[in-house]
């Protein structure tokens, strides 16, 4: 998909740059579980000690379970049985002298709490020397409520039908479904899941985001990592550093801003605030007020039928009006350094107030079928300004046009072909959050659950 007159920085959704230290490369596909997961074993050709740590513990539906482990990967799946089986798969440098120190002073300990069970994997003490890589695999029953934490390493959880709470502080967390409210942090890695029923907080210090449907409130924040999200139906912050951000249903507020990439919204249902520092803007079809700016790229609106305030710095902007307007007030169009080109409907009444403020190397063009009056002003700012005016089908809504160095444009709009474009535009937006981003491998640099 392209923005009309690009800015500076070329739109790649579909082409992930290497951003992030975590998160360096792409897959052709990804689920949010994978099957396998290479054990220290399969990656490292040193020879290993190896130790497994097997439990059960009385727990049931609707309690709180908190997994606490001071490394390594956690993988979580659910049963219908009311117990928690745990079994923590543990691995050390064979050469190293200590080697078997490290397995035998790795402890899981499990105790009750008020409102359900605690479970703590405790590493060895730091006068061992060596390393040790560990998994801990758990399975809870299918109804209860889950909290777990590690410092290093990845977490994979299965389908949870309770609240659901994740942090690492370095690796990746990937989630199934939650029917509930789902809370997740990692210091650098990537957070993927599939559908959140509820409200969901996610948090990366520098990975991506991608989740596939909201059912509630959304807060989502990256340091440096692009956002992807097939729909949110509560409102929604989007906030990343400098990654893309794209949402194909918006269900209420939204919010969306990015220190340096491209924005791209399907349908909004209610308003919509977005502002990115150096990308282009993309809003296929709105239904609310809507405030949009970019210091460094192009504006493309598909479908307006409400108040739309839009401002770049440098770039264009195109907007199709449809007709009639769902919701009254004024529209105002702002280019510094950029065309203003509008598609309205020959019925829709409008009145039209537009400028080119350096309108000698400038023009506005206007289409026959709109009567506009196009008047010169020889005294703006010591150029010749270029300006026109006038009510279409009696008049209505204001629509203001600025550019400093632009033309503005004013054409008779294609229903079939703003149709067609629309379709395309969302088709594309779907198999833009369809398409995941592969893990990285112990191999290339994420974090292996290890203990050094």
């Amino acid at each position: 998909m392209t923005f009309p007159r690009r800015s500076r920085t070329p739109l790649k959704l579909l082409q992930f740059l290497g951003l992030l230290a975590t998160a360096a490369l792409l897959s052709s596909s990804t689920t949010a579980l994978p099957k396998h997961r290479k054990s220290p074993a399969e990656t490292h050709s040193a020879p290993r000690l190896t130790q497994d740590l097997t439990g059960s513990v009385p727990a049931h539906d609707g309690e709180r379970i908190r997994l606490s482990t001071e490394l390594g990967n956690i993988v979580v799946h659910t049963q219908s049985a009311q117990k928690i089986d745990y079994h923590v798969h543990l691995e050390a440098d064979a050469s190293e002298k200590d080697a078997q120190q490290l397995l035998k002073s790795f402890t899981v300990t499990a105790r009750e709490i008020p409102d359900g069970v605690l479970l703590k994997a405790e590493a060895p003490s730091r006068h061992w020397s060596g390393r040790l890589w560990a998994t801990l695999e758990l399975t809870i029953p299918k109804n209860a409520n889950l909290e777990a934490s590690t410092g290093g390493g990845n977490i994979d959880s299965s389908e949870i039908q309770g609240h659901l709470a994740l942090n690492t502080e370095g690796g990746n967390i990937n989630a199934g479904n939650v029917d509930g409210s789902a809370r997740f942090e990692t210091g650098g890695g990537n957070i993927v899941a599939k559908t959140v029923s509820g409200e969901l907080f996610a948090n990366t210090g520098g990975g991506h985001i991608i989740v596939e449907s909201i059912g509630g409130n959304a807060t989502l924040h990256t340091s440096g990592g692009h956002i992807r999200v097939g729909s949110i139906q509560g409102a929604a912050h989007l906030d990343t550093d400098g990654g893309n951000i794209t949402l194909e249903h918006s269900g209420a507020e939204l919010t969306a801003e990015t220190g340096g990439g491209e924005i791209e919204v399907g349908e909004a249902a209610g308003l919509v605030r977005a502002k990115t520092g150096g990308g282009g803007i993309r809003v296929v079809r709105m239904f609310g007020p809507t405030n949009l700016e970019s210091a460094g790229g192009s504006i493309y609106l598909t479908q307006v039928d409400s108040p739309v305030r839009a401002f770049t710095s440098t770039g264009g902007i195109t907007a199709w009006f449809v007709a009639p307007l769902k919701s009254s007030g004024t529209c105002d169009l702002q280019a510094s350094d950029g065309d203003i080109v509008v598609h309205l409907p020959r019925e829709l009444p409008v009145t039209i107030d537009a400028q080119v403020e350096r309108g000698s190397d400038h023009r506005v063009i206007v289409d026959p079928a709109f009567p506009l009056r196009v008047s010169y002003d020889d005294s703006s700012r010591g150029s010749r300004a270029v300006r026109a005016e006038g009510s279409l089908n009696g008049g209505g809504e204001l629509l203001r046009l600025r550019t400093v160095a632009g033309n503005i444009r004013f054409v008779l709009s294609d229903t079939s072909k703003q149709l067609e474009l629309y379709k395309q535009q969302m088709d594309q937006l779907q198999r833009q959050i369809e398409s995941k981003i592969g893990l990285p491998t112990e191999s290339q640099g994420t974090n292996d659950g290890s203990h050094p």
